[in-house]
């Protein structure tokens, strides 16, 4: 019977942490809350100096109030990567607790892949929405984001790991990351749905937790 049980325990523990592949599918957060998100666990050894994020959402909230879109906490700075939608703006991107924001000058209700990608180098960011590239900017040149991080799908962290607010309502899924920013014909590829394997966050190898009320559904 100890076995058994000691069995059924790490049964358990593997289906919260183990990797799994989620190709075809996405994460439902069906209603706002401060208490349902989604953890992922990065392949991270050493702090970035260059990063490219790639997912889908999906929601109606675009019209009504912000949401958190993508939230990477550390200890030492809360926000260290953001991406924020601000209701009659658009799309809001932070490093490092700096902000820039790109306008959407129409909001529709439908699918939307967005990429972004960032280098301390040059302090270039820039971001894609639908395979479209928008004008870039420059935030935090010479900054470096910290490996010891806390991401979550669903919130916005106002602490490490906690401190909730602004949650999404709808689906979210292909997210991916890099540790250096991709070029254009990759960005492509990757709006396309083609094979570009990332080493940071990977869809179809991906270990995460899931805390309250988020569904994993087949893509819409």
């Amino acid at each position: 019977m100890e076995k058994l049980l000691c069995f059924l325990v790490l049964t358990s523990l593997s289906h919260a942490f183990g990797q799994r592949d989620m190709s075809m599918k996405a994460f439902v957060f069906p209603k706002e809350s401060d208490n349902s998100y989604v953890t992922l666990k990065a392949q991270l050894t050493k702090p970035l100096k260059a990063f490219t994020v790639c997912l889908h959402f999906y929601t109606e909230l675009s019209s009504t109030r912000g949401y958190s879109i993508f939230s990477y906490a550390t200890k030492r700075q809360s926000n260290e990567i953001l991406i924020f939608w601000s209701k009659d703006i658009g799309y809001s991107f932070t490093v490092g607790g700096s902000e820039i924001l790109f306008e959407v000058p129409e909001v529709t209700v439908a699918p939307v892949h967005i990429c972004t990608s960032w280098e301390s180098a040059s302090g270039i960011v820039e971001f894609w929405v639908d395979g479209k590239p928008r004008v870039r900017k420059s935030l935090k040149r010479g900054y470096t984001v910290g490996e010891d991080a806390s991401i979550i799908l669903g919130q916005e962290q106002d602490s490490f790991g906690g401190s909730f607010e602004q949650s999404l309502v709808g689906d979210i899924g292909n997210v991916n990351m890099w540790d250096f920013v991709l070029s254009p014909d990759e960005i492509n590829t990757v709006y396309l749905g083609g094979p570009f394997s990332p080493n940071v966050l990977y869809w179809r190898a991906l270990n995460y937790e899931v805390q309250g009320e988020v569904f994993i559904k087949p893509q819409l």
